[in-house]
């Protein structure tokens, strides 16, 4: 994972399906695998982080008169 810069959310989870892809190869050194697993850590706790904070900003919608209020979806009833 690059520290140079914050990856977005699609930057991480392309390199987590990398690491994924490596590890499911079988063929990686015992110690080469505990890093990618702890790289893979990393990365899916920033997924996490941003995704998180994309709900809580979808969480609200601005209003015609410009106020926030809560988003809350509506299930439709099965007929």
């Amino acid at each position: 994972m690059s520290d140079k810069k914050e990856l977005t959310f699609e930057e991480a989870m392309n390199e987590l399906e990398e690491i994924v892809g490596k590890l499911e190869e079988g063929d990686v050194p015992l110690e080469k695998a505990i890093q990618f697993f702890q790289e893979g850590m990393k990365l899916s706790k920033l997924c996490h982080e941003k995704l998180s904070h994309a709900e809580k900003q979808m969480d609200y919608i601005l209003t015609e008169n410009g106020e926030l209020e809560p988003f809350e979806i509506q299930e439709e009833k099965e007929a």
